[in-house]
């Protein structure tokens, strides 16, 4: 696994090796997060990578939150409550030189804290397949702050994701058993 494209784009990321078969971890392909980016670069919604502030919900290794700082993000929240994710996402983390635009915290992507800092643009959700988390993450990252009011989520799930209230689909992309589904803030909702 390594990251495509940017500032840090070649570098090797710590192999999951065995993983953790409580959590679930099934880091992205490095094709699926290429496909993923040209849409997020070079898609309808325009650009919506450089300068966000991007929240890496069940982020595993943080592939997808250093993949969105190495093409220009202003910072990444990585988010996971998982042992061995946390090893990995700070084993990467440490590879990049620890740098000061990506920040770790362990907390339960279902039951967020109430954020105390600016809300986030960009939302990953990449929760473990088959268990319909990704309605209930969303929620609780609505509800506690974390989302922007023009936010962009990607979800990637084995099956395609409908938009809870406020929010809009704007496109589906299916890799294999992998599912990406874009949406956004509703225009009608927003502020």
């Amino acid at each position: 696994m390594r990251i495509i494209a940017g500032r840090y784009r070649g570098r090797q990321l710590t192999a999951v090796g065995k993983g953790d078969a409580k959590s679930h971890l099934r880091p992205t392909s490095d094709k699926v997060r290429e496909s993923l980016f040209n849409i997020l670069i070079n898609g309808s919604l325009g650009d919506v990578v450089s300068n966000a502030r991007v929240l890496d919900l069940f982020a595993g290794t943080g592939a997808l939150g250093i993949e969105a700082v190495s093409r220009g993000a202003t910072c990444a929240r990585l988010v996971d409550s998982g042992r061995v994710a946390a090893q990995l996402i700070q084993k990467n983390m440490a590879l990049l030189g620890n740098p000061d635009s990506l920040y770790f915290s362990r907390l339960d992507a279902l039951a967020l804290p109430r954020n105390s800092e600016a809300s986030y643009g960009l939302i990953f959700l990449d929760p473990p397949y088959r268990k319909n988390l990704a309605p209930q993450a969303i929620a609780s990252a609505q509800k506690q702050g974390w989302i922007d009011p023009n936010g962009v989520i990607i979800c990637e799930e084995n099956v395609k994701i409908d938009p809870p209230a406020g929010f809009e689909h704007i496109q589906t992309r299916t890799f294999g058993e992998t599912v990406i589904t874009v949406m956004r803030a509703d225009p009608q909702t927003r502020s």
